[in-house]
């Protein structure tokens, strides 16, 4: 998990399966060091751990990626210069087990990442491989 350790949520509202909230990304985590160093860079599948986290506080309970069916990175993170972000994503119910979400992260006018896919609970006899 990198709640609480990458990232704290400031704020957080779920209303029938339309979330908000609102992070802030600690500029000083070690995973910096090496993304990279004096210029650092918020990973790719960090932004994609933050959507997933946010769903799972979301329906309370953990989830998996099912299907990722369009991810697009459209700018990037700089934790030193933009460290506050909001996030806001879609759950659709798809069966008892799959969700649908669609989700971004963005500051004002500029969106950094949107994500549209399913996860599905663990232990689900769809999660069978």
């Amino acid at each position: 998990m990198l709640l609480n350790d990458l990232y704290t949520i400031s704020r957080f509202t779920s209303e029938e399966g339309a979330i908000e909230a609102s992070l802030e990304i600690h500029a000083g985590h070690r995973i910096f060091e090496g993304h990279f160093p004096g210029q650092p860079v918020t990973p790719g599948v960090c932004m994609m751990q933050m959507i997933q986290e946010i769903a799972e506080k979301a329906v309370g309970c953990r989830l998996q990626l099912l299907t990722a069916d369009d991810m697009k990175f459209l700018a990037i993170i700089d934790p030193v210069r933009n460290n506050k972000v909001e996030a806001r994503l879609k759950i659709m119910a798809v069966d008892e087990d799959q969700l649908h979400v669609v989700a971004s992260l963005f500051k004002d006018e500029l969106v950094h990442f949107k994500f549209k896919g399913s996860f599905r609970k663990p232990g689900s006899p769809s999660s069978a491989s």
